[in-house]
């Protein structure tokens, strides 16, 4: 099932949604009310697919709570949302993990952290843009660490399993 992601700016932070596809129903139904504008409609029909279990749902009802899209902006219920999602492997989620971590939105700033789930992201990523963003996080994040932050970073990565 292939899904088209997107950067979307919000509020000036950068963020990795999903912005249309291949899964019909009530989540296409979701992305096009959330890409008119109607964050009620929207919500209405995300939340339910995320408390299902579904990674983009649960990736999108992330996206809303960051930006505050027909809701206030909570960063925290975001990093759980976020943390449903990439649990299942979810590339858009794993993305915002990280920038979540490296600007310390919702949890405390931590670039170990932040490295990880960009480099997770990367080896993820549905196509070679998406792959390459998360490349260049990663490694924006990477000139703000240690050698040894590093090397935990990357010991973290490669112990990571989707759940």
């Amino acid at each position: 099932m292939k899904r088209g992601i997107a950067t979307l700016f919000a509020s000036g932070v950068l963020l990795v949604a999903l912005t249309g596809a291949a899964i019909a129903g009530p989540l296409d139904d979701a992305i096009a009310a959330l890409q008119r504008g109607d964050y009620t409609m929207a919500m209405r029909l995300i939340r339910p697919l995320a408390e299902q279990g579904n990674a983009g749902a649960q990736t999108d009802l992330g996206v809303i709570y960051d930006s505050g899209l027909g809701v206030p902006q909570d960063y925290a219920q975001a990093v759980v949302w976020y943390h449903k999602a990439a649990d299942q492997g979810d590339a858009g989620a794993l993305f915002n993990l990280g920038f979540m971590y490296a600007q310390g939105r919702g949890v405390p700033q931590d670039y170990a952290q932040a490295h990880m789930w960009f480099s997770l992201a990367a080896s993820r990523a549905p196509d070679a843009a998406v792959r390459g963003q998360a490349v260049k996080a990663r490694d924006a994040v990477a000139a703000k660490m240690t050698p040894a932050q590093i090397a935990e970073a990357r010991r973290l990565a490669s112990e990571w399993k989707p759940k």
